[in-house]
């Protein structure tokens, strides 16, 4: 029970900072160290990993509405093309054999880690509010359109793709973009863990109390921190957590 512990522990503070300080899949962190470390089965460790993802992405979306740093109008628009492409995605992906991109959202990690550091997104809200809201919902739906397909196809990296397509192509300022990512994710994570455990039973309840838990907590404290933080500050921030934590699933992914 302590190892048990001391694991959940460990991948709920890797899997809360991802998601406190850039919206990052709770998937991404703790699935790994569940299946490497604890032996659990892939689709139970997904499952809890899922259900992480809910309470740690809707606190640190509070937190990042309540600062001001969140686009409901636009979250909504995207996390509904999300959800309506990841369907679509897993029939084509279904319909293609052995079909995989192994460690494609751990890459994403590392790579997008590597940019906020070298190329750190300074964009302001004011040249937010400078874009047409017509011109902004085309681009939610554009990009839901891809995030939702690539992770219903590949089966991963929906909080890195959002977090790159929102800050990237539509020029959303750091925290903002974020803060819509939590959003998103809240519903998405909701939905996948919903689906798994009505379809593989519920998981092992320790594993599942210790991960949510700890992985609601540090997620918390990212979101107070990244919130409170200024532009080159969060950057950095978030930079160096996504690197290191691209890195450590690397190494995970290998003792497997």
């Amino acid at each position: 029970m302590i190892v048990k512990f001391l694991i959940c522990f460990i991948a709920g503070i890797g899997a809360g900072l991802g998601t406190g300080f850039a919206g990052m899949s709770a998937a991404a962190v703790i699935s790994p160290m569940l299946i490497t470390f604890l032996g659990l089965p892939a689709y139970e460790a997904v499952g809890i990993a899922l259900a992480s993802d809910v309470l740690a992405s809707a606190v640190s979306a509070y937190t990042y509405k309540k600062n001001k740093n969140l686009d409901v109008r636009n979250g909504l628009v995207m996390m509904i093309t999300v959800l309506i492409c990841t369907l679509f995605g897993s029939f084509v992906a279904s319909l293609v054999p052995n079909t995989t991109m192994g460690n494609f959202s751990v890459f994403m990690t590392l790579l997008l880690g590597i940019k906020f550091i070298v190329k750190p997104v300074m964009t302001t809200k004011e040249s937010m509010a400078a874009v047409s809201a017509k011109k902004r919902i085309i681009q939610s739906i554009i990009s839901g359109i891809v995030v939702g397909f690539i992770c219903g196809f590949v089966g991963a990296g929906g909080g890195m793709m959002m977090l790159l397509l929102l800050t990237s192509v539509l020029g959303y300022e750091l925290k903002t973009a974020v803060g819509t990512s939590v959003f998103i994710m809240t519903f998405t994570a909701f939905t996948g863990a919903v689906s798994h455990f009505a379809i593989g039973g519920m998981p092992d309840f320790g594993c599942l109390i210790f991960c949510v838990a700890s992985t609601l907590l540090w997620a918390r404290i990212a979101a107070k921190f990244a919130n409170k933080a200024s532009a080159a500050t969060l950057n950095r921030a978030t930079g160096v957590v996504l690197a290191v934590l691209g890195a450590a699933i690397l190494v995970v992914n290998y003792l497997k």
